[in-house]
Order: structure tokens, then sequence, then C-alpha cells
């Protein structure tokens, strides 16, 4: 699900998932939205590891919500584990300042968060029969979704660069430096470790990016209100997801005014027959629901499933 914040994403993707379990499916409902309200939309406490929200019969509704803090805090603790093996101890202490900073730079979240997408992603394929992502809002979800391209093709150009240097200090060292088992083993299996890191990285990447792109297994559903705004970042988002090889496969249009119950609501639904126009002829074929606006804030199952029976 993908949408300008507040159109209703996380009540859309948890109607979803509840649908899905009714039929039989054990599902993953994941969100990757930093102000989180799965938790308050099940009426239950999430963490950052799947925990049970639904069951009926065989099917089920397991929901996570990505803790992004908490995944950089383990990234971090790795690399600084791998540092101290690989490096001499006069380095550590410029290596842990390197550490410090990056815990607080430019995309350290939004990497932290694709770590765990890609550990749903690959929880879903393996463990469950559907894996719904409720996203944050529209440009993170761009950035996030755009990563795993960026990223395969950076750990694969550090990997070709890897093979290179090896190759020229191998070179160098069998020309002109003396053998020393010690040393030479020490730093064999530091370049070994090295070498083992990026291409797991560059697996896991590769493994978003071609999930992600594969029409046969993801479809991205836009989720909207019928209004100005909402409408013009659908459509932004629309055209950014194709240009990164992601085709919407519908749109849901939530809290539609009644058109007969007052003339305050029936003058907002012809407003908003305006903005509809505008979003069913630039996303002519693409399917389009309705949600109608309700009295009540649709949170715990009842209400999810009374919402779900009046998508048109």
């Amino acid at each position: 699900m993908g949408g300008k914040g507040g159109v209703g994403k996380t009540t859309v993707a948890s109607a979803l998932a509840l649908a899905a379990a009714e039929r039989g499916q054990r599902v993953l409902l994941v969100s990757t939205d930093p102000a989180h309200n799965l938790g308050q939309q099940w009426g239950e406490a999430l963490g950052d590891a799947p925990g049970l929200v639904f069951r009926s019969g065989r099917g089920s509704v397991d929901a996570v919500e990505i803790d992004p803090g908490a995944t950089l805090d383990r990234h971090l603790a790795a690399v600084r584990e791998t540092m101290r093996q690989m490096l001499p101890e006069r380095l550590h202490s410029q290596a842990e300042r390197h550490l410090t900073l990056a815990r607080s730079a430019p995309g350290g979240q939004e990497s932290a968060v694709l770590e765990r997408v890609v550990d749903a992603i690959k929880l879903g394929l393996d463990d469950y029969g559907l894996t719904v992502f409720d996203t944050a809002p529209t440009g993170h979800t761009l950035r996030l979704l755009s990563l795993p391209e960026q990223l395969t093709g950076w750990a694969a150009l550090l990997l070709r660069n890897r093979d290179r240097s090896e190759r020229f200090a191998g070179a160098m060292r069998g020309l002109v430096v003396p053998r020393q088992s010690g040393s030479d083993e020490g730093r064999d299996r530091g370049d070994r470790e090295l070498r083992d890191v990026l291409q797991r990285r560059h697996a896991r990447f590769a493994l978003a990016r071609d999930v992600l792109g594969d029409a046969s297994l993801t479809g991205f559903l836009l989720v909207a209100t019928a209004e100005a705004m909402p409408v013009d970042e659908t459509l932004a988002l629309a055209a950014g997801l194709r240009e990164i090889g992601v085709a919407p496969v519908g749109i849901v249009v939530n809290r539609r005014s009644p058109a007969d119950d007052g003339v305050l609501l029936a003058s907002r639904r012809g407003a908003e027959e305006a903005h509809l126009s505008r979003l069913r002829a630039a996303l002519a074929g693409v399917p389009l629901g309705e949600l109608p606006l309700v009295a009540r804030e649709p949170v715990g199952v009842p209400e999810l499933r009374a919402l779900l029976g009046r998508l048109t």
C-alpha cells in the first residue's frame, strides 16, 4: 500500500490482510512507516518481530512494526565486531568514531528499514501465503523502493573492485614482499570475510529488487482520498513507481462522502467527483474501488470486516 500520509493506508492494508486470512491464508502484515499505528488498528501491542493479531481456522495475520533505530543499532554492532577483527588495535578508536557518525548519517534509517524489508520479503516467501506492506508516505516509499536497484549495483561494483585489488595486491606481494605465512594467513582470512559480507549483501539487495519488480509476485496498491492534494500525490507516486519498473495494480479511494445525507456532504461529493475524474483519466485501466466515509473509526476486527464489505 502506498499514498499520501493520512489517507488510510494502514486501514486498507489491515482490511485486505484480514480478508486474505479469512480465506485461509497465512498473512504477514508489515508497517514500514516510522509513525506506526498498526498496533492501534488491531488493538495489539506490536514490536520489531511478527506477532499474531488474528486467527480464523487455517488463516491468520502476523503483524510487525519495523523499528529503524533498533535495526540500525544491530547492523552497526555487527560492523563494529567485524572491524575489530579485521583492523589493527591502533585503528579501533578511529573506526569507532566513524561508526558513531554513521549512526546519524543521512540515509542510515532508510538503509536500516530496507534491511528489515528484505528480511520480511524472504520470511513472507518462505512461511506465508501473502505479505502486505503498509508503507510510509509517498516520498519515503519511493526512496525505499529505489534502494534495492541502487544498492545491488553498488555491491556488485565493490565486488569487482575487490577482485581487482586482490589480484594486484597478490601480484605485488609475490614480486617484492618476502612471504610471511602468519601475516598472509590473517590478511587472506580478512579478505575472505569481507568478500563473504559483500556477496551476502549483494544477494539480499538482488532478492528485494527481483521480487519488488516481478509483477507475478508483487502488486502496488495506491490509496487516496478524493481531494486535490492526495490525488496530486497519488499521480506523482504512480509516475515514480513506473520509473522504477513497478506498475500500480489498483486504487482504493477512501472516505467517500455520501450523496444522500445532507447538503454539506452532497456538496463535498460533487467536488470529489471532479478529483476522481482526474485520477481515472490519468490512470485509465487501473481498477479503482471506493470506501465510504463511516461514522466510527474502523479500529478492530469487526470494524475492519464491515469496512471491507463496503469495498465496491
